[in-house]
């Protein structure tokens, strides 16, 4: 854990603001004990403060930020729904093996590992699982982490309250190793800032939780000299192909969102520590917190983790960046009436494409199932761009048009931080629509293609977001709807069908069949 001095922050940025042993019952951490959903009440010394770089060494304060939107801070947490208590949970599911699963696969969906799983029904050999196999997934807690809100949802999902957060600006205040960092992406040199900047949007995750995680794990942020043990993994994941500050920030955010997601949507209860044991969820946290708890797990043992989500840990490095984060709350995030405007296919009136992958994750492992994929009906496999024209499944501002991805946002204020926003990935640059341009429902955005993303062969790819929020394409108020099609997640990604009235379409990946996946859009161009 590495102490900064504190940060200089740009005078123009206005920040408008599981597995087990059938072990007994869970311990709480006695060294980070805390009462349930409590933190520390803000105060002059932990209120975010803004500077100006003067020409002197001492900055200038200037006054406290608040949100780009105007959001309820009162003194409490992130709402949340209930979530059983630790005692109340079952210490296993049980998995029924569907075609096309790996027992790697199934452990990651319930953040086991293949041993627990395969230890606990007696598999010998780890590839023998057979389709319709009931696995047992042990998943009980030893350990019950600390009830401490580290960060509200709204700063861990790039969303309204970084609408004005200027990252670039932001760093000019700082000397460490991240602002003058260069590295080669996807054949691009960027710099630090612009990886930072890169992973947000594409994994919809808050910069300035990516950048306290950096600075906590490898002194990036402030240090300018590090240390060499960190230069190459400085999030602290060795692993193959992880190498490098985007490698390392891709996986953090994927860490981050599958926490996130993962107690929010789907009431997952647990994270796994580094040493194999598992710590619960204390009932009380949030998101946000349960995202920050998920993701130093992943990076820690048990003695290791409760430093770093105790009080001296990500807390105190958060704090001396910014300052309290909850000062930075939008709140609701998502309003409980949330209703997606309509949208319809997103390929020419009277053509048919193909469902070839129902709902999943919106960017990158961890997110919610928010995309859907579509096939044109002039590709059969390979990677050469499509003839065929994505369209506008709704209105909008093209606010980003690159490496692939459209993103519009509907609501034309110019952020895909906040409103209804989506995602269109893998579509070519040749004939990509350029940032800047409204567009209409039904208007050409591009061609479907394998750019951007990871691909193996030619589709579309769209995704929906609310204030930065991924939303899951099936369930909850705000199903993905197109065309009067609605989605419903299968039991794994990528399976699942759309409905309309008594009609399903099935989601198929190798499949192109019109009565059986194949979908006829009425999406035509608006009249002139």
């Amino acid at each position: 854990m590495r102490r900064l001095p504190q940060a200089l922050v740009c005078g123009m940025l206005l920040t408008f603001a599981a597995c087990t042993r059938h072990a007994a019952t869970p311990t709480p951490m006695a060294a980070i004990e805390a009462t349930p959903a409590s933190r520390a009440t803000p105060s002059a010394a932990s209120t975010p403060t803004q500077t100006v770089p003067p020409p002197v060494a001492s900055p200038t304060p200037v006054p406290t930020p608040t949100p780009a939107f105007p959001g309820t801070y009162a003194g409490t947490p992130t709402p949340d729904p209930a979530h059983a208590d630790v005692s109340e949970r079952s210490d296993q599911d049980v998995y029924v093996v569907c075609p096309g699963d790996t027992l790697t696969g199934i452990a990651w969906a319930f953040g086991c590992t293949v041993e627990e799983i395969a230890r606990a029904n007696g598999l010998a050999d780890a590839d023998a699982i057979w389709v319709g196999q009931r696995l047992t997934i042990p998943r009980a807690p030893t350990l019950v982490g600390p009830a401490v809100q580290l960060l509200p949802d709204s700063e861990l999902v790039y969303g309204p309250a970084y609408v004005h957060f200027d990252l670039a600006c932001f760093l000019t205040g700082f000397v460490g190793y991240l602002a003058a960092s260069t590295e080669t992406v996807e054949g691009q040199p960027l710099s630090g800032i612009e990886i930072v900047q890169m992973v947000a949007q594409r994994f919809s995750v808050g910069p300035r939780a990516l950048l306290a995680l950096l600075e906590l794990q490898s002194g990036w942020v402030g240090d300018p000299d590090p240390p060499e043990e960190v230069l190459a993994y400085p999030m602290g994941r060795v692993e193959f192909g992880r190498r490098g500050l985007y490698g390392q920030l891709e996986w953090a955010a994927a860490e981050l969102n599958a926490g996130y997601y993962g107690w929010r949507r789907e009431g997952r209860g647990s994270a796994r520590l580094v040493d194999g044991q598992r710590v619960a969820f204390a009932p009380g946290v949030n998101g946000g917190t349960a995202a920050v708890q998920n993701f130093l797990a992943s990076v820690s043992d048990r003695q290791e983790w409760q430093q770093l989500v105790g009080p001296e840990g990500f807390a105190a490095t958060y704090e001396r960046l910014f300052g309290n984060p909850f000062v930075y709350a939008v709140e609701p995030l998502i309003p409980p009436d949330l209703a997606q405007p309509e949208m319809r296919l997103p390929w020419p009136g009277g053509d048919t494409w193909y469902l070839t992958g129902g709902p999943h994750e919106g960017w990158g492992r961890g997110s919610a199932w928010a995309a859907l994929d579509f096939v044109p009906s002039d590709m059969s496999g390979g990677c050469s761009p499509s003839s065929e024209w994505v369209m506008a499944a709704a209105g909008g501002l093209v606010v980003r048009s690159e490496a692939g991805e459209v993103v519009i946002d509907l609501d034309g204020d110019g952020y895909e931080q906040s409103g209804w926003v989506v995602t269109y990935l893998h579509v070519a640059a040749d004939g990509r629509v350029p940032a800047g341009t409204w567009v209409e429902q039904g208007q050409r955005l591009g061609h479907p293609s394998c750019e951007g993303g990871f691909a193996t062969a030619t589709h579309l790819h769209i995704a929906r977001r609310f204030n930065g929020e991924w939303i899951p394409a099936g369930p909850g108020p705000a199903p993905f709807v197109l065309s009067g099609w609605t989605a419903h997640e299968g039991q794994r990604a990528y399976d699942g069908t759309l409905t309309k009235g008594d009609a399903t379409c099935t989601a198929c990946e190798w499949c192109m069949l019109d009565d059986y996946n194949g979908l006829v859009s009425d999406n035509s161009p608006p009249q002139e």
